[in-house]
């Protein structure tokens, strides 16, 4: 995978920022592999609050986002804190795992490094639900809309929850998922179709893809049903040990 963006582009983002940054990823459209020429660049990633802020009596400001254009594409940054990530870690929610594990990096430090490494203690077979309930958000929005992004979301979801039940791993790069397993014929076809516009329509027969969509649903059951995952994570203990570490680190400096 690559990206015409390079780390030392957003150099001036990270030192502006007000808190430490942990990391910071590319997520959506390009990290799942089918980028529109006019898609948005979406970064990720963890800042590090100090002490005071989460002990005192202000709500803490957990999550920030900060938005920019640069050559006429629009950017934006949504960061949590490294507290609130971990908890979303272990709440199954894949969202924050596809952040932390992709290797669109414009942003790292050697605690992104130990949290990638901790990362697998939270894999669960429950995961299969996050996937199969974003699948289904998406194909509604298909339905509304008759845009190619949410069909391709929603094929990308499945096939990622599929994957995941199977073999242990977060794969959310469509083309790659298409090298590894079976999956519709019309994928690439679809995916050449999503560079040429960021909202275009599906050219797709409506019932066929839902057939398709229903059956890797079934598909994505049976994975959960064999899957050799555990039903809850084994990395609580330690993820609490890596954020007090790291949170107290960050007092010391």
């Amino acid at each position: 995978m690559t990206l015409a963006l390079q780390p030392a582009e957003l150099a001036p983002v990270v030192a502006e920022q007000p808190h430490p940054l942990l990391f910071a990823t590319v997520s959506g459209a390009h990290f799942y592999g089918f980028p529109s020429r006019d898609s948005d660049v979406d970064l990720r990633g963890v800042h590090l609050l100090p002490v005071e802020d989460l002990v005192g009596l202000h709500e803490p400001d957990e999550t920030r986002s900060l938005m920019w254009v640069r050559d006429g594409v629009e950017m934006d940054l949504v960061t949590h804190d490294l507290r609130k990530f971990v908890r979303l870690m272990l709440r199954r929610n894949g969202y924050v795992l596809e952040q932390l594990l992709s290797p669109l990096v414009a942003h790292t430090s050697p605690a992104h490094e130990e949290l990638v490494a901790l990362a697998p203690g939270v894999l669960t077979a429950h995961h299969a639900h996050h996937y199969r309930g974003f699948a289904g958000t998406q194909w509604r929005l298909f339905e509304k809309t008759g845009e190619l992004k949410p069909l391709l979301y929603t094929y990308r979801a499945l096939l990622t929850g599929i994957h995941l039940m199977r073999s242990g791993e977060v794969v959310a790069h469509l083309p790659t998922l298409l090298g590894e397993m079976a999956a519709p014929a019309r994928l690439p076809e679809l995916i050449a179709a999503k560079t040429e516009a960021e909202h275009g329509g599906a050219p797709v027969d409506t019932e066929a893809v839902h057939a398709e969509v229903e059956e890797l649903h079934s598909v994505l059951d049976e994975a959960r049903a064999r899957s050799s995952l555990p039903d809850e994570a084994t990395a609580r203990d330690d993820l609490h040990d890596f954020a007090v570490r790291t949170r107290l680190d960050l007092r010391q400096r």
